[in-house]
């Protein structure tokens, strides 16, 4: 008798063994629809279209038609390059705030339609759409709801005869999209038709989100839709292209203005993290252009991010659980230049090199706790099958595991990858690498969060025979999807540029190398370039590109600077300026972008009104361009900003002549230095810039205003 209650007993922990549940999912949980988008990792964003001819980043709406005329548009060219970095998908602009459309639309007459280019035949998105099903690309659409064409803009009828029924169009002739891509672009000045004003809208409700997306969920089911706060995509909150280090797929929105939050009215300070336990999975896209501007300027060729500067973000982005949207700024032909296409195959390669081979393939893992001893269920083999949904379990009380790795044999590796089973919700507050080195267990690496994809990039190579992880924090049980060693091929960094007040070039790099050589002609450097050995004179400007050798062959990519003249001698003045500030002008010519002139002060009384720095050159110049570089500190109030300007050039300091006057778009968005040239070189001894308008606060800010 009691054999047989012995074997009963056997027989019902067994049973319980086998019928072991999965964890119970944590917190809120991706749809499908997000999940799709987690998995795509990398896609571009295209920006081709009249402010690539206007030579702007927002086009005024006054633009006509017939400039649009590439003579050699290839969206084969565009898409397959981004295919080659490793991309899986482009958004296409099809409207942008100046409201050309780059389709032939019947909802205005500020289209393809109306240009030169096919004798307005052309179909630009179409082109796009037949590149991406030639190249298995996905394909998203952003349509701007910002319009500075339309003379309807601001009344009711441009969202419901306009802007809903363009989109209407898009989803109906351009699908399957994977994406629909939407940002909170709101009103301000613009042609409006030939009205030529001002139009403020209040961006919490004037879109009516809630039914412009119902659209999108009704016509292109399998798109996500990006916007400010979400609602399936949340913008990171900055256009530089990183996640923060603690990153949270959950996410609470919180109202800029106190109102309820919508696409552009949301707190953006808490995007980069997210929200610990968040009300809502709304994971982070993560935008950067690959030029300082989203459009192509003529000015930027050579600054394009290197491979290595955008494995950087690669890191920074899908590495902590977002994704990256990178963006393409294709010239005036209509294609990406030779440069970026070449830059994006580099890090394609370098990303594909880098995850070919998972160094703990074949090695033999062993659980601190296995759900259930369930190993068939839960077990570590799922680690390793590279599924980002088969995973290793523990039981309910067990929630800070650890699992070490036996390679049998010593392996070199630099980058390690975690992930967790995000279907059942992230939920891991903290994880250590350990590898053991002289008969002990020595940290090497701690992240504060896992989620979809944690990718800890290692400043030095490692070799061990075997590595523990310890999940140091989670609330539950844990669901770990993933855990690879990889190594990126070995690189040397890009030497650094900079120029002294007295205009001398220093070149210098943090990797030992045997040489560093350079050029000052607009020529790419190679082993036949002088060699830089000390400080040299570059009072005039120009572009310095520099590279480093290890030996003959191994070489960094090259770097790339653009000085204007020289500011030595220069002397800044300012009328508002008294006391310190006056000091402090000097700030604005000392060539340290680390340091500001702010006018700003914290009295709410006070309201903002025209103010204005003056250069005295010293000596009369030539001046073909100036330069404005916002602050540089990431302030998130990031008060002083400028964004609209004028510049007037003076031969005597006293008779004063307008040289130019605008807006700096996106500024706020993308603080990058801001060239504004002119049709005519102007001759001058003195130069004054005017801050009419600034995106927040009192008073304007400077890091640095220059001339070419």
């Amino acid at each position: 008798m009691k054999k047989l209650t012995i074997v009963a007993l056997l027989l019902v922990n067994a049973l319980t063994i086998f019928a072991q549940s999965a964890p119970k999912p944590y917190g809120v949980l991706p749809s499908q629809l997000q999940l799709r988008w987690q998995e795509t990792e990398m896609y571009c964003i295209v920006h081709f279209s009249m402010a690539t001819y206007t030579d702007k980043e927002w086009g005024f709406g006054d633009e006509s038609p017939n400039i649009f005329n590439p003579s050699n548009f290839s969206a084969l060219q565009i898409v397959g390059a981004a295919k080659a970095g490793g991309f899986k998908g482009i958004v296409v602009v099809a409207k942008h705030h100046d409201g050309f459309c780059l389709w032939p639309t019947k909802t205005t007459d500020h289209n393809i339609s109306k240009s030169s280019w096919k004798n307005g035949k052309g179909d630009v998105v179409k082109e796009y759409q037949e590149a991406c099903k030639q190249l298995g690309m996905k394909m998203g659409i952003y349509c701007s709801p910002w319009d500075r064409n339309n003379a309807s803009y601001g009344k009711p009828a441009y969202v419901t005869e306009v802007y809903r029924k363009q989109l209407e169009e898009l989803y109906a002739n351009y699908g399957p999209l994977f994406m629909s891509w939407h940002d909170g672009a709101n009103g301000g000045d613009g042609y409006y038709g030939g009205a030529r004003e001002q139009r403020k809208i209040d961006r919490s409700t004037y879109y009516g989100w809630d039914t412009t997306w119902a659209i999108t969920r009704k016509m292109q089911p399998g798109a996500a839709i990006f916007g400010d706060a979400g609602p399936d995509v949340r913008w990171v909150g900055n256009e530089e292209g990183h996640a923060g280090e603690t990153y949270w797929a959950t996410f609470t929105p919180e109202a800029a203005d106190g109102k309820i939050p919508s696409n552009g009215n949301v707190k953006y300070e808490t995007s980069p993290e997210g929200t610990h336990n968040g009300k809502f999975w709304i994971p982070a896209e993560c935008d950067v252009p690959s030029r300082p501007g989203w459009f192509y300027h003529k000015t930027q060729d050579g600054q394009t991010k290197s491979a290595y500067t955008l494995l950087d973000l690669y890191y920074k982005s899908v590495g902590r659980g977002a994704c990256l949207d990178l963006g393409l700024s294709p010239d005036k032909d209509g294609v990406l230049t030779d440069e970026d296409v070449q830059i994006l195959k580099q890090f394609g390669t370098v990303i594909k090199q880098t995850f070919a081979v998972n160094e703990l393939k074949g090695a033999t893992l062993k659980a601190s706790n296995v759900r259930g001893s369930n190993a068939a269920k839960f077990g570590t083999a799922f680690l390793l099958d590279n599924d980002r949904y088969t995973y290793w379990a523990t039981d309910d009380a067990v929630t800070t595991p650890s699992l070490t790795a036996d390679m049998h044999t010593p392996k070199t590796f630099n980058v390690i990858r975690l992930r967790e089973n995000i279907k059942l919700g992230q939920r891991i507050e903290g994880a250590a690498v350990d590898v053991w080195q002289n008969n002990a267990w020595k940290e090497i690496a701690t992240v504060p969060t896992i989620g979809a994809n944690r990718l800890i990039r290692l400043s030095q190579n490692i070799t061990t025979s075997k590595v523990r992880l310890r999940i140091t924090g989670s609330p539950a049980a844990i669901a770990l999807s993933d855990f690879g060693l990889f190594k990126e091929p070995v690189h040397l960094s890009a030497p650094a540029i900079s120029r002294s007040i007295k205009g001398e070039i220093s070149i210098s790099t943090d990797a030992p190398v045997s040489s560093i050589h350079y050029t000052t002609d607009g020529t790419e450097p190679t082993s036949n370039s002088p060699v830089y050995k000390q400080l040299f004179d570059y009072s005039n400007g120009g572009v310095v590109k520099a590279i480093s050798f290890d030996g003959t062959t191994a070489h960094s990519e090259i770097k790339t600077r653009v000085f204007g003249v020289t500011k030595a001698g220069w002397i800044a003045s300012a009328p508002q300026a008294g006391g310190n500030r006056m000091r402090h002008v000097a700030n604005a010519i000392d060539e340290d972008p680390k340091t500001m002139y702010n006018t700003c002060t914290k009295n709410d009384s006070i309201v903002f009104k025209p103010q204005e720095i003056t250069i005295d050159l010293g000596k009369s110049q030539n001046i073909k361009a100036f330069t404005y570089l916002p602050r540089q500190d990431k302030n998130p109030e990031a008060e002083g900003i400028v964004d609209s300007y004028s510049f007037q050039v003076s031969i005597d300091g006293q008779n004063w002549t307008q040289a130019a006057e605008g807006e700096f778009s996106n500024i706020a968005s993308n603080p990058i230095e801001q060239t504004i040239k002119l049709s005519t070189a102007v001759n001058a001894r003195y130069f004054k810039f005017i801050a009419r308008h600034v995106i927040k606060g009192n008073g304007f800010t400077v890091a640095e205003i220059g001339i070419l």
